[in-house]
């Protein structure tokens, strides 16, 4: 008993407090306070500060790029002014189609920078498709939490709906039948009264739960006593498939609907996930094409990855900026969630603070703030059971009539007790505070992860591309063209005794044959 009764609980995780704990400077680099305040401009300006920084790593490596290419361009000229001499015995040293000396030490270093930075790309496309899948993984268990929570809110609807419309049901029909009949008797009339009275107080303190909404989202209360609350469009249906009614315009609905977040999270992150995949894959052909470039030595192909190099480069540096603003506001919102929710307007809205404070901590030393209601609801169904059993007894002996309108009540009250007990359960703190945890859970623990992942595979490609777009330009100049291949072989072709010279030579360098 004392495990069932055990709470779960959330603590913000070591990244969540590290992120958390970043200085932040608004654009007038003033400090600012890190709370989560989405809606707040200075809170906005402490995001795009943040994210700027990327721009401005994105400036660092277009200097550094640009700063490579003229030092290549003003060498590489330099090289063709004086080192004719050094390249003309390095050509009569080297044989076939190799490179010797400088230029020969110069490309094999080009060649080896430009691996080495493919490596690292391909270690950081690995890092990126891992934490693509941690940061899904993360929203869906947040979305299969509020779609459960949404489940429990539709269940508790449809509960109060029945019972509420059972108990007109009964007062509209057969009780008004049984006054009827019972107008000669004054003890049994004032027993049948006293059942409608009860069953009209239940009806009204049920339709005060201000857990209870509507089919459009809002919330109806003890206000909403004339006619009968809304009933068709509060049937429960599996948590997959509970009702998300999406505002016009796409703006959050107030109150806060766990189905229309869900909804709205599962499309936006299958457009997110899939952007990441493209772009890790843009990436993977990026790099697997400049291997086969350099190992073919095709220049085409190197210039053409040269040019989708430059177009990585700036999507890493781009998203590396949305998610150091994604990873932040996220940290921000975990460490302290529950101030958050107690002080938006849009979770607030028509509920009171200390039923969401209930639901948020679910604490055993709170009292359920329906617990009076409850209590109340359970006397009242008590007596009205109570009077109908007296009449079982005492009045259908000396009115056979009213035995078909008394089955019909006893019949509706069964039902209405079987639903409250249902009700009772639901209210309950523990099922709707464990959603929170595990969507709390899945947002700050996997889906924090998977973020952290994805910063650190845009920051790892970033310099891969810095470091690809710095070295192969030189790699694909250094290669030799067509005509240079074309007047070595007519060289070759044209002097028959080439071959016979390096063999005589070769000879005369080896004495013992």
């Amino acid at each position: 008993m004392a495990a069932m009764a055990t709470v779960p609980s959330y603590t913000p995780s070591l990244w969540v407090r590290m992120c958390h704990a970043l200085p932040r400077l608004d654009l007038t680099m003033t400090m600012r306070d890190n709370l989560f305040i989405p809606d707040s401009w200075e809170y906005q300006q402490t995001l795009l500060v943040l994210s700027s920084l990327s721009a401005i790593a994105l400036v660092l490596s277009l200097l550094v790029i640009i700063s490579f290419l003229i030092h290549y361009c003003c060498c590489r000229r330099g090289d063709r002014s004086e080192g004719s001499e050094e390249e003309e015995e390095d050509e009569e040293g080297s044989t076939g189609h190799g490179y010797g000396g400088k230029k020969g030490r110069g490309i094999c270093c080009v060649t080896w920078v430009s691996v080495a930075a493919v490596t690292l790309c391909c270690v950081a496309i690995g890092v990126g498709f891992y934490g693509n899948g941690e940061a899904n993984d993360g929203i869906y268990q947040l979305t299969s939490s509020l779609l459960t929570a949404n489940y429990t809110l539709a269940s508790i609807d449809l509960l109060v709906s029945d019972t509420i419309s059972g108990l007109q049901q009964s007062i509209a029909g057969p009780l008004t039948t049984m006054e009827e009949l019972f107008t000669g008797s004054k003890p049994y009339l004032v027993s049948t009264r006293n059942c409608r009275r009860l069953s009209e107080n239940v009806v009204s303190l049920l339709t005060s739960l201000t857990m209870a909404r509507s089919s459009d989202g809002g919330a109806w209360n003890s206000s909403n006593n004339s006619g009968d609350p809304p009933i068709a469009a509060l049937t429960p249906v599996p948590p997959s498939m509970a009702p998300t009614v999406a505002p016009v315009g796409g703006v959050m609905p107030s109150p806060f609907s766990p189905g229309w977040a869900a909804n709205t999270l599962m499309v936006n992150e299958d457009y997110r996930w899939l952007s990441y995949v493209l772009l890790l894959l843009l990436d993977l052909l990026v790099c697997l094409f400049i291997l086969l470039g350099l190992a073919k030595q095709a220049r085409w192909l190197l210039i053409l990855m040269t040019v989708l190099a430059w177009l990585a480069l700036f999507l890493s540096w781009g998203s590396l900026g949305l998610e150091t603003a994604t990873v932040v506001s996220v940290s921000d919102f975990c460490t302290d969630p529950n101030t958050f929710v107690l002080n938006s307007t849009h979770f607030n809205s028509g509920t009171s603070s200390d039923v969401l404070d209930y639901y948020l901590t679910c604490s055993r030393r709170m009292n359920s703030p329906f617990q009076q209601l409850l209590t109340q609801s359970q006397r009242a169904l008590s007596s009205i059971h109570t009077h109908l059993s007296s009449l079982d007894r005492n009045a259908l002996p000396q009115v056979p009539k009213a035995e078909k309108s008394l089955r019909e009540v006893q019949q509706i009250l069964n039902a209405t007790e079987g639903n409250f007990h249902q009700l009772v359960a639901l209210l309950h703190c523990r099922g709707l505070n464990k959603d929170y945890i595990d969507s709390l859970k899945g947002l700050c623990s996997d889906g924090m992860e998977g973020l952290l992942y994805l910063s650190l595979y845009s920051f790892l490609s970033a310099l891969a591309f810095t470091a690809i777009l710095c070295s192969l330009p030189g790699a694909w100049r250094s290669f030799p063209s067509d005509s240079e291949e074309y007047e070595d072989s007519d060289s070759e072709s044209e002097d028959p005794f080439t071959s016979h010279q390096d063999s005589k030579r070769f000879l005369q360098w080896q004495p013992w044959l």
